[in-house]
């Protein structure tokens, strides 16, 4: 039997019902509805479907997020949900950092609303910080992209320059694609390609990181 469908909070305190909604094992809506541009502007960073960016959120959470943790330990969340007027405000106003448009980001960063094809998925900006303390002195950010392109269902990365975040992104359909704006730009793994490196190359890349540990959800395959 489906949960009923919840519907925008309207007060303080459901929007704090909604905040303890937990996702996974390590994570509750809560950890992904803080936004800076939500913060110092004063537009409210909440779901219109909150139905949707609960379903979405624990795909994301469950299947990426939580093997992250599980891996390499805590996570640092930097960007996450974004309503669709909030997204609006940051894509044509914010400066001097723009978000993507609306259309661009559902199933994105617009966890609650379906992409053009009618796919769900939602995205995470995040940083590893086991894996930022060695891209600090050095280390190629690649190693940390194909550690997830072998052992994750992701559907997109982005990595950036600052402390090696990158975008991870769960959906419906995955393309597997990860880019970068950090040397060398651009796209290192095209959806529907394999990645330049073999695998016994990108293994060889990742040889010293921890063991993986995911995690097995009821339902999951």
């Amino acid at each position: 039997m489906s949960p009923p469908k919840r519907r925008k909070p309207q007060s303080y305190s459901g929007l704090e019902d909604l905040g303890r909604v937990r996702l996974s094992k390590h994570f509750f809506m809560r950890d992904f509805l803080y936004s800076e541009i939500s913060n110092f502007f004063g537009i409210a960073n909440i779901p219109d479907d909150p139905s949707l960016a609960i379903a979405t959120g624990q795909k994301l959470c469950q299947e990426l997020l939580d093997p992250l943790v599980e891996t390499f330990g805590p996570i640092a969340v930097r960007s996450a949900y974004r309503s669709p007027t909030l997204n609006h405000f940051g894509a044509t106003e914010a400066k001097p950092q723009r978000c993507a448009r609306n259309e661009a980001n559902y199933a994105g960063h617009i966890w609650d609303k379906r992409d053009g094809q009618g796919r769900m998925g939602a995205c995470a900006s995040v940083v590893v910080p086991w894996f930022a303390d060695q891209y600090d002195q050095g280390r190629d950010w690649r190693d940390l992209a194909y550690w997830v392109h072998d052992h994750l269902p992701y559907h997109e990365m982005y990595f950036f320059p600052k402390l090696a975040a990158f975008n991870l992104s769960w959906r419906e359909e995955p393309a597997r694609t990860v880019s970068s704006y950090v040397v060398p730009r651009g796209k290192l793994v095209h959806a529907g390609h394999p990645p330049p490196e073999d695998h016994a190359e990108r293994m060889a890349r990742y040889a010293d990181f921890p063991p993986f540990r995911g995690i097995t959800y009821p339902g999951h395959a």
